[in-house]
């Protein structure tokens, strides 16, 4: 299984992981030559596992249907956030936002879903923390198979709800700007390390540029007034 998500819930004194989405390679008994190393998105069941007795179970809701693969979830106390993803069967990006609330109850637990509204169309986007609150930036990942999303969007997760505000995206290198791909990973709060493949170039097929974006803290913030700010270093192995 990859492109999935696993999250921490609190919920009446307990601490619970949750795993959702993702794909994998299909079942042993529905593959033929032709399709051996295909991959399928997994069923749209919730993995909840109990780290103190060990144990696991799985649950099927309604509210959620197939096509959860690399999608954002952001998570506070008994929440979950599940964000965009793609879906392989329609090769698309659909602007979906649920709420999966977990309430770890004596004996069985009790999972609900709500439908939320959002216009934001993303797979494969990086998320970082910008300090000790449930504040983030999304960074990164595609709105399309030929188009990368290269804005940027706070996230704010409170006793309300979710809520995005906009935010200055940096000032994307050419490099960065017409590549097709890229990718990276959070490396701290308020640091993202991005990668992107040199391309048109054959005397450089195997090179990547390195960028390290830096957004400015909640600590930093309180330091110094005024607008987020962000900053980006290069280094091309």
């Amino acid at each position: 299984r990859y492109g999935h998500t696993m999250s921490m819930v609190q919920s009446r004194g307990k601490t619970a992981c949750v795993l959702f989405g993702g794909r994998s390679y299909m079942p042993v008994g529905e593959r033929t030559t032709e399709s051996w190393n295909s991959v399928v998105d997994c069923p749209p069941q919730v993995f909840l596992f109990d780290l103190e007795f060990g144990c696991s179970s799985a649950h099927t809701l309604p509210e959620l249907s197939d096509g959860w693969s690399f999608h954002l979830a952001l998570a506070r106390e008994d929440c979950i956030y599940f964000l965009g993803g793609h879906s392989l069967t329609s090769d698309s990006r659909p602007p979906r936002l649920i709420r999966l609330r977990v309430e770890l109850l004596q004996g069985s637990p009790l999972l609900s879903c709500d439908t939320l509204e959002t216009s934001i169309s993303i797979s494969s986007a990086i998320i970082t923390r910008t300090g000790p609150t449930h504040r983030y930036i999304i960074l990164g990942g595609y709105q399309s198979d030929s188009q990368k999303r290269t804005e940027c969007s706070t996230v704010i997760l409170d006793e309300k709800g979710i809520h995005f505000e906009p935010l200055e995206s940096p000032q994307w290198t050419p490099d960065i700007t017409h590549s097709r791909t890229w990718f990276g990973s959070s490396v701290g709060e308020g640091n993202v390390l991005l990668a992107v493949p040199t391309e048109g170039r054959p005397s450089q097929a195997d090179t990547y540029y390195f960028y390290q974006v830096s957004f400015q803290t909640e600590g930093e913030a309180k330091e110094k007034e005024g607008s987020q700010g962000c900053s980006q270093e290069s280094t091309d192995y």
